[in-house]
């Protein structure tokens, strides 16, 4: 019998403290799916709020001790595109520390953002849907841009069953979150949102999906404010097979 693939999974701060129930799906979906999954205890963060603010060396402390936890890692899994992207593309960069450096590249080179592990690890793009009806799809900016991925997630959403994918108009377009962006410049992140959300309501959808948390943050309360009946999604909770 062959030997079940080991992950290991990468919660990021705001799916600690905001979503928790994206890391139980993603846990209870890569299970289902023959997956041994496991969660290295003590994570915290990967830099990224540092990192995006200018504080690099701190970036680089925080960022050093999460290579050292997932060191032992046959893959690590991670639902956010965001933070992906600093584990594989920035994090290497700002160690100084050859070892550390050396270290971080290898882990890069095993880490996925979970819409990316789906498709091109374990080459699974048919779920049945957790919501019936129509979805749709943003794209976060990170994952679209950093880790130039938007065919992955759209090969899941396009085979769901029970649902249908609508494109969002604009969906390349920034939600206005932008992590710390958002508190910085208030008045253009909502102006940005604003333009979002509409293309979101002109699709018909039930829900809208993203693969990033700080997405969901600022869609999920922007529609909440408006009164809105479309639901904001992780694609983990879409597809892990549990009907709401």
């Amino acid at each position: 019998m062959a030997r079940a693939l080991r992950a290991s999974l990468m919660v990021t701060c705001l799916g600690d403290m905001f979503f928790p129930e994206v890391g139980v799906s993603t846990v209870r979906l890569l299970r289902r799916l023959g997956v041994s999954v496991d969660f290295p205890a003590g994570q915290t963060c990967c830099g990224q709020p540092l990192f995006n603010s200018g504080y690099h060396a701190g970036a680089a402390r925080v960022g050093a001790r999460m290579v050292e936890l997932f060191k032992d890692a046959e893959h690590v899994v991670v639902p956010s595109g965001s933070c992906a992207f600093m584990l594989k593309h920035e994090l290497p960069g700002l160690l100084r520390d050859r070892a550390a450096r050396e270290a971080a590249e290898r882990l890069a080179g095993r880490t996925y953002e979970l819409s990316q592990f789906l498709v091109k690890v374990l080459r699974r793009t048919e779920f049945t849907a957790s919501v019936a009806g129509r979805v749709t799809y943003h794209d976060s900016c990170h994952l679209l841009r950093g880790l130039h991925e938007s065919a992955a997630p759209r090969a899941i959403l396009r085979n769901l069953r029970g649902a249908e994918l609508v494109e969002l108009p604009a969906a390349d377009e920034c939600c206005g979150f932008g992590g710390s962006f958002s508190v910085r410049l208030p008045e253009v992140s909502s102006q940005i949102l604003d333009k979002k959300l509409k293309n979101v309501e002109s699709t018909g959808a039930a829900c809208v999906v993203a693969c990033d948390a700080g997405c969901l943050m600022q869609l999920g309360g922007g529609l909440r404010r408006r009164g809105s009946s479309v639901r904001a999604v992780h694609l983990a909770e879409l597809i892990d097979g549990e009907r709401r």
